[in-house]
């Protein structure tokens, strides 16, 4: 089973993918889908959009899980972070994709067993769990990948019969 890790941004959009075979868990492909500052909301949205929907048509994967919004006091980068999730769950819905939504701390609970875990120690652990020869970067497709390792361990064929 292939399952997409997001972690939301409009500036930066990270993604992470994940093949859970038994319980071994290997990366299949990770990155970062970036914007260009100086164009409008709906251009940035869409291309976030359409390189989404080439990740899904190029690999596949079975289930989707998204980083939910965390609160933040700046309510303009909350308010494009949730366009960005919008786009991204649409294209999820697109493609008939299960989807689980989580916390930043239930996904640092889930890969290193500690919900206040640093980005570094998230970042080791992804590298660990995933038996990747170099750390994971930048930041956000660390986050993706570890959103990917998360729901791999959730997901599954009960759980996406369901959705």
């Amino acid at each position: 089973m292939i399952v997409l890790g997001i972690d939301p941004g409009t500036a930066r959009t990270g993604y992470g993918l994940v093949s859970r075979e038994g319980s071994a868990l290997r990366m299949v492909d990770y990155g970062c889908i970036e914007t260009i500052a100086d164009r409008s909301a709906g251009a940035r949205l869409l291309l976030i959009h359409e390189a989404l929907t080439d990740l899904i048509e190029t690999h596949r994967p079975e289930a989707m899980g998204v980083e939910r919004l965390f609160f933040n006091k700046n309510v303009q980068t909350a308010f494009a972070v949730g366009q960005a999730r919008g786009v991204i769950l649409l294209a999820a819905a697109q493609h008939g994709l299960a989807v689980f939504e989580y916390g930043p701390h239930e996904v640092k609970m889930a890969v290193t067993g500690y919900g206040r875990a640093t980005k570094d120690q998230v970042q080791r652990m992804v590298q660990l769990v995933l038996a990747m020869p170099v750390l994971p970067r930048p930041d956000d497709a660390a986050d993706a990948l570890a959103v990917a390792v998360c729901t791999a361990h959730a997901a599954t064929p009960l759980s996406l019969a369901g959705r």
